[in-house]
This record gives C-alpha cells, structure tokens and sequence, in this order.
C-alpha cells in the first residue's frame, strides 16, 4: 500500500544518511535535490528509490566522497570534465552549471563527462537551463547494460537516455524525458519491488518469448524502442556521451546494481544553448505558445484523452508533490526505514505508518 511523505522530510532523511556515510553536507543536498526533482517529475525509479542502492556502493568504496571534479580539456563553449569517480548527481550538477554559463555568456556550451557515476533522471538535468530561458539537452550512458545489438545476443548496451528541454512562453516548457529501450531497467526493478507484472513488449527472453516476470529480468533483455531506429538511437547517444568523453561504452560498461566497488566510468553530456542565436526571444518564445496550444488543441481520437505534449503533467505533479509529498510503496518505505534504523539516523515520522 503506498503513502504519501512530505518533500521536507525526505530531503533532510536523505541528506541525514549521506552525511552519516561520510559525504560533505553540500555534495548531500544536492544529490537529495537531484533525486526528490526525478520524484517531483514522476521518475519513481531515479528518485528516493535509489538510495539504498547507492548506500551500498558508498559501503562498498565504491564511490570517492571527496573528488576533485576539474575540466581537463576546455574551450569558451566546451568543456570535458573528469568526474574523479564522484557522486553522480554532483558531478552532472557541477556539468551542467558549466554548460549553462558557457551559454549565457558566448550563446551555447557542451560539457562531456568521464569518471561520473549514475545520476539519476536526464530530464532533471536538461531542465536546469530553463529559468535562463536556454535549450537543454541532456545524454547518459546507462549504468548497467540490458540490450543487445539489434539481431544479437550480447548485452552490449543500456537504456542510454535522452532528454530535451525547450522554454516557452505563457505555456509550461516542453521536456522530452525517454529511455532508449521501451521502459528504463529502473522502472523493472520498480516493478519487482511493488510484485507487478510486466507488459508484453517490456522485454523479451534469450528465446524472443516475453517476459513478463520482472524478478526474472536478468534471464532476459530489454526491447529498444522503435525496433532497430531504437537501437541505433542508443548507439550514437552512447558514443557521444561515453567515446567521445573517454568513459565506458559497450562492453567496458561496469554494472552498478551488482558491483559496488569497480568505477563505473559513466558518460554523460549535456548541451545549453540560448535561442536568441537564431531569432529573438520573445519572438522564439511567442511562436512555441502557438505551436503547442495548436497541438494541445488538436481532435484527440475516439476514446483517448486530450492530447499532451511532453513534460505537460510536471506542473500539477510538482504541485501535488508541495502540497501532498510524494508518494512512496510500502516495500520503499519498510527499506528506506530499516536503512535509517541501521545507520541511526532518524526516519520521517511518516514512515511509522506507511
């Protein structure tokens, strides 16, 4: 049965327990920022779900809570940044910053990473630039492989994320948010944990049969999206995030949900750029009100709702999630509870009754 907590408490229960394992007080708050923003935006799977994971990594050596996170290539609109093998969230976080004032000052930047870890939601990410009116876009390697290459066996690749982030005016901006594959691996072990059953089309067997049982994934792959166009979409977002930073592609992809120590090397980039380079703003921002009010307004089909366009639901989500908290499943509750009790650190009084 799930319950619903205030965003209050479980940012300072997440910041509570990082700083019990040793991580500096800002590097905490902002990876418990990163994380409750996936929660806000309905990305369960990269939110506060994550933590027991990632405090078995901190436990294992798996992470270094003191990195020296530094550009080690940089040009005014690009820059590489090696992530000394920190924590995801602060790594990217510190990525995107760059990127951002790189394109308010000279019009656009793109910052790659190496030696990151996982960072939880890409949409989070892309987001970021949107108070400075800029066009995010955001690319990961995933942290662990679930896919093969189309017609293979091997599994080669991840759920390698997209996302874009383009300001409007009046209208809430557009966030494409997606996974590559058909549903994130995050959303499957979601599923595992709440005993839910797999839609066909989520993955399939050694075999091509569906599977359906997600406390059998590892017996089985992920599907790309669109067929064979998904698949080649998560090639090249992986070699523009993971080859071209020098972090881990293909087969040198370490799986973090299974090996806690080895350094994942993960690649991520993210791209800033400010629409006046082509026309001006408010025109730009004038334009995309009416292009999605049109397709907002546009005849839905017999039975279905009224169209949306993406990111549509973040606002009244995020507005729920201020005035009811997040909701959470009894299984994530009973593990983040044992967690705190384990570490000592005190739990949301919330959690005693969910």
């Amino acid at each position: 049965m799930a319950s619903y907590h205030s965003l209050n408490d479980l940012h300072a229960f997440i910041t509570d327990v990082l700083t019990a394992l040793g991580v500096p007080a800002g590097d905490a708050d902002t990876t418990a920022r990163r994380m409750l923003e996936a929660d806000v935006r309905g990305m369960a799977a990269h939110g506060i779900f994550r933590l027991p994971q990632y405090v078995k990594r901190i436990e294992a050596g798996g992470y270094n809570l003191h990195p020296d996170i530094r550009a080690v290539r940089e040009t005014p609109v690009s820059a590489l940044i090696d992530g000394d093998n920190g924590l995801g969230q602060v790594v990217v976080t510190q990525a995107t910053e760059r990127a951002i004032a790189k394109a308010r000052e000279h019009g656009l930047g793109w910052v790659g990473v190496r030696g990151s870890n996982h960072a939880g939601a890409a949409g989070v990410y892309a987001s970021m630039g949107l108070e400075y009116d800029l066009i995010g876009v955001y690319l990961a390697v995933g942290s662990s492989n679930h896919l093969p290459a189309w017609g293979g066996l091997d599994p080669l690749l991840s759920t390698n994320p997209l996302a874009v982030a383009i300001p409007a005016g009046a209208e809430p901006p557009v966030v494409l948010d997606m996974a590559t594959t058909v549903v994130s691996y995050g959303r499957i072990k979601l599923a595992a944990e709440r005993g839910e059953k797999l839609p066909e089309g989520w993955m399939v067997d050694r075999r091509g049969e569906p599977l359906t049982d997600p406390r059998r994934s590892s017996e089985g792959f992920l599907l790309p999206i669109g067929g064979y166009k998904g698949y080649g979409l998560g090639v090249v977002i992986g070699m523009l995030a993971g080859v071209l930073n020098g972090a881990a592609f293909g087969s040198e992809v370490v799986d973090f949900t299974t090996d806690h120590r080895t350094p994942t090397n993960t690649g991520q980039s993210v791209f800033m750029m400010r629409p006046d380079l082509f026309r001006p703003l408010a025109e730009f921002q004038a334009s995309m009100d009416e292009r999605i009010r049109e397709l907002r307004a546009s005849t839905p089909m017999p039975g279905h709702p009224p169209v949306r366009l993406p990111g549509d639901q973040v606002p009244a989500r995020a507005e729920r999630a201020r005035r009811d908290g997040i909701e959470l499943s009894a299984a994530t509750v009973a593990a983040l509870r044992e967690l705190g009790d384990r570490l000592g650190v005190r739990v949301p009084p919330s959690f005693q009754d969910g």
